[in-house]
């Protein structure tokens, strides 16, 4: 079944903001919803799903994402929040490294692999799940360059707990890029198709 839709790339891009949004939060607030952490934890290991819906688990798991995407594409306000669009600028330079480095690509599955008898162990939610998908992030993605800056609370940046789920969801939006470009996404669609993907994204949006 092909993935290629102007709504999947939506989809995908909502996945990697609510991703990167609750980052944000981690960082400067020391929490995140657990919802949309399991969401973003969950996806990463949909690596053979058939559809977005298998992929994120209903649509409705990504309105935290749509409202993010349109927020920040939405023509008519300056709400854009830079960094955010930080994070996100920096996952397409990472995603296409990665793309390009096989050896990379077969570690990450072969971690991700061992990481998913941890998540079938512990559970979606136990601690020692995020901090294995941490360690596939560190081990994998974190090798590559430039490496991504998070910014926000000192207090909270230095947390462990905090940290890990940070790089889990650092490996979901990741993950997320990937599908938006086996979904048709692509550096010149993000930056010439924001108004579409403004309402798109506010279409898509389960009340």
């Amino acid at each position: 079944m092909s993935l290629q839709s102007f709504s999947n790339q939506v989809l995908a891009l909502a996945g990697m903001y609510q991703a990167c949004q609750q980052i944000k939060e981690l960082a400067w607030n020391g929490e995140c919803e657990f919802g949309l952490l399991d969401t973003a934890v969950n996806s990463v290991y949909k690596v053979d799903a058939k559809d977005i819906d298998d992929i994120y688990g209903g649509i409705d798991k990504l309105n935290t994402g749509l409202h993010t995407v349109a927020d920040q594409f939405n023509p008519k306000t300056e709400s854009m929040d830079h960094e955010i669009t930080r994070y996100v600028l920096s996952l397409f330079v990472l995603e296409k490294k990665l793309s390009k480095n096989k050896p990379l690509l077969a570690q990450l599955k072969d971690a991700l692999d061992q990481s998913q008898t941890q998540r079938d162990h512990y559970g979606i939610h136990h601690p020692n799940t995020w901090a294995s998908l941490a360690d596939v992030y560190q081990k994998t993605i974190s090798t590559l360059t430039p490496r991504i800056m998070i910014n926000g609370d000192r207090l909270h940046l230095s947390n462990n707990t905090n940290v890990t789920k940070i790089r889990s969801l650092l490996l979901a939006a990741i993950r997320s890029v990937v599908l938006w470009r086996q979904c048709g996404g692509s550096r010149l669609s993000f930056l010439f198709n924001r108004r579409n993907y403004y309402n798109e994204a506010n279409n898509l949006l389960v009340l």
